[in-house]
């Protein structure tokens, strides 16, 4: 390669790479799959079918205010913990001893310089110490409003929300989303995380922190497993 191609090149590779340290930057943007129902769709609409009574607007005199129409919202309390703990240790050792007495060559025993040329020992040790320990604790405590995007025919409650802090340097986000007993739900219209089921909930955050504490992209590929040194 003419080093006057080379010198044009280094430029656009040096384009390349600033480009690609700018696609890492983390951003947090609201996710359309946490986002609200849209109550104004042709599905939610009340019939009137000229009753006093009128479905889903029920207004319940002697029972809690709590979730249970589609578009309702409840608060879920996050209390989540987990400790786990792993430990190995392995030790195993072996020696082995022989040995063979002088031996004779046509009844003659062969000798140099005094010393038996069959005779021989043989002396082996192995020896293996392995251990391992591992240990990881994870907390999220807070609370988040999620909003019922569905009732399925047991009377179970989907639902599903967000909610993103804009902080000095950078936002943080918390999305949930799992099923809710509405025996569950405390007359103070709360839930706890740990009663959801199927639950999936993600706590993450975007901006100069979150970047300063990610990898780049080269040191990624350091570490992966396409880097075979």
């Amino acid at each position: 390669m003419r080093p006057s191609t080379l010198r044009l090149l280094l430029p656009a590779l040096a384009l390349l790479l600033l480009q690609a340290c700018a696609a890492t930057r983390i951003q947090v943007q609201p996710d359309p799959m946490y986002a609200p129902v849209d109550l104004k769709a042709e599905r939610f609409q009340p019939v009137n079918n000229g009753s006093i009574y009128q479905d889903g607007r029920a207004v319940r005199l002697f029972e809690d205010s709590k979730a249970f129409r589609i578009g309702d919202l409840l608060s879920v309390i996050l209390k989540e913990q987990t400790n786990a703990s792993k430990s190995a240790a392995t030790n195993t050792a072996k020696a082995d001893d022989v040995k063979l007495g002088a031996g004779s060559l046509f009844g003659v025993t062969p000798t140099y310089n005094g010393q038996s040329v069959l005779a021989s020992e043989l002396k082996g040790e192995r020896a293996f110490k392995g251990s391992g320990d591992s240990k990881q604790s994870n907390s999220l405590k807070g609370e988040i409003s999620v909003m019922v995007t569905d009732i399925l025919p047991n009377g179970t409650l989907v639902v599903r929300g967000e909610k993103i802090l804009g902080l000095n340097q950078g936002r943080e986000y918390i999305r949930i989303s799992g099923l809710v007993r509405p025996q569950d739900v405390s007359s103070a219209n709360e839930v706890l995380s740990g009663k959801l089921a199927n639950a999936r909930i993600y706590y993450g955050g975007g901006g100069a922190i979150a970047e300063a504490n990610t990898k780049g992209w080269l040191s990624r590929l350091f570490d992966s497993p396409m880097f075979p040194f």
